[in-house]
């Protein structure tokens, strides 16, 4: 048996950190892979191979899963390369801008290597030590960014869906044990749950109504209000809204704000919002997985003005503040109320830790084993520097107004947002004579050409039925020439594709 694990831990070691070997071999095996995706990266502006979903799914069945012996680093990081890396969408291309889908800070991904290799667990404060003290500080720090009071607190999510079903479902928690005395989570929903309502903007994120959902509410207790002409939720809309569901005796207790939608990038009132949540004793929850970067912003730092006065705010870090999948936050006015989804276990986060001093941030989170996210944050803030953040932001947002100004003039197009209040821009090729089914076609024709020959990417969206483009301007690397080029491209495809049809 001695000699079994004898052996056993030489043939193990090359493959762990724990001694000189598997030191040396973790050493190489960063040379390896740094060397392939530099390979990738170099000279490569094109947001994409060009391969259909189904030659990719084809030739991705021809490689084995597992081997029985091993196989070298250096084997597998070529096959890697030629199979995966080389038709993965390249969002480092300035061309690449069809989603809110960010290029990354290089200090970020360096980030990313140590969050891997020391592999902290963020849920116990023995699991995870020096990092549980980083996320806390950083959580403080955002929440003064965002003008919240001295109460405020958070936690890292993996995103806007997992913090938005977070402010929903203390929003709902709240809520009945106020109103009714009810604590939900040990004796579930009183009967007249039935009633209560969520009011957020037809634009507003699909995860609101998801929530709904998994919250035991439904989708039907989601009700959504009319935006204006600029894609913002009308507040005599939703005045009148509230009025309406009191005369049928339902109870409103979730605004959602939407800071930044998805299509548009319009930011609804929300110090008006703010005003009339806390008139009728509603929770305001304010969804800026989008725009909350816009805290750090210098010439737009006006256009999140109420952001202050939510209860809940949902924040993203793998959009405008360019760091990698994934990394989110989730901010509370009121550190009280992260009451509503705590749970102690004896084996992970007894409550007389807390009389020691040891912070276990499972408390705060309806995740248990978490990465040290923010760290990716924390170091891109430290070597990029918050005027440089600011910078870049402002930037994109300067380049969706000029490229919506120019969209505007070009003929043949049409632009929804001439004025974008962040850096998306819906528009549509649309010559004249053209009949609007027609068109839909030659714009779904165009989006599909420009991803397939690697030349752009751009998203496609539908507004009033009708088929739209969409660029999202996140990588402050793409300049206003690379716009006029893909709007020449557009025009030249739009022509063929029409002769083609007549």
């Amino acid at each position: 048996m001695i000699e079994t694990l004898k052996k056993a831990d030489f043939a193990y070691a090359p493959f762990f950190l724990n001694n000189e070997e598997g030191i040396h071999n973790y050493t190489r095996s960063l040379k390896i892979i740094e060397n392939t995706l530099a390979d990738f990266l170099k000279g490569n502006d094109s947001p994409y191979s060009g391969k259909k979903p189904h030659e990719l799914e084809a030739r991705l069945n021809e490689l084995s899963i597992a081997s029985i012996k091993g196989e070298t680093l250096e084997s597998v990081a070529a096959e890697l390369a030629e199979f995966v890396i080389n038709d993965s969408m390249n969002v480092h291309s300035p061309t690449c801008i069809g989603h809110l889908h960010c290029p990354t800070l290089i200090p970020a991904v360096a980030a990313e290597m140590i969050i891997s290799t020391l592999n902290q667990s963020m849920d116990s404060w023995d699991q995870s030590s020096t990092a549980t003290f980083v996320e806390e500080r950083l959580i403080k720090w955002l929440c003064n960014q965002a003008g919240l009071p001295e109460k405020a607190d958070g936690v890292f999510t993996s995103g806007g869906t997992q913090s938005n079903y977070m402010g929903l479902l203390l929003a709902r928690d709240a809520y009945c044990k106020r109103v009714w005395d009810v604590d939900v989570q040990q004796h579930g929903l009183p009967a007249d749950s039935k009633k209560l309502r969520i009011l957020c903007s037809e634009a507003a994120h699909f995860t609101v109504r998801k929530s709904a959902a998994q919250l035991g509410l439904g989708e039907q207790a989601v009700i959504t209000i009319k935006t204006d002409a600029n894609h913002r939720l009308s507040i005599d809309e939703m005045n009148q809204q509230l009025k309406l569901l009191k005369e049928q005796d339902l109870l409103p207790f979730a605004i959602v704000a939407t800071c930044g939608t998805t299509d548009f990038g319009s930011i609804d009132p929300m110090a008006d919002l703010a005003e009339i949540a806390r008139a009728n004793g509603i929770w305001l929850h304010i969804d800026a997985a989008y725009g909350g970067a816009m805290m750090l912003s210098r010439n737009f730092r006006e256009s999140v003005k109420g952001m202050e006065s939510a209860d809940s705010i949902t924040v993203d870090f793998h959009k405008l503040f360019y760091q990698p999948i994934s990394c989110g936050a989730f901010l509370v006015s009121d550190r009280d109320h992260f009451q509503y989804i705590q749970h102690h276990a004896d084996y992970l986060n007894p409550e007389e830790d807390e009389a020691e001093g040891m912070v276990h941030l499972v408390n705060k989170s309806i995740q248990t084993t978490r990465r040290f996210d923010a760290l990716k944050l924390w170091m891109s803030l430290k070597v990029v520097g918050l005027d440089t953040f600011a910078e870049m932001i402002d930037y994109t947002c300067h380049l969706a107004g000029d490229a919506a100004a120019m969209i505007d003039k070009e003929d043949g197009f049409r632009v929804l947002n001439s004025h974008p209040e962040l850096n998306a821009v819906v528009f549509r090729y649309d010559p004249e004579g053209v009949s609007a089914q027609l068109a839909d076609q030659l714009n779904k024709q165009i989006q599909q050409e420009l991803l397939n020959s690697g030349r752009a990417f751009l998203a496609k969206t539908r507004f009033e039925g009708q088929v739209f483009l969409k660029m999202t301007l996140l990588n402050p690397m793409t300049r206003l020439e690379h716009i006029e080029d893909i709007l020449d491209e557009i025009r030249v495809l739009g022509e063929m594709f029409n002769m083609m049809e007549e």
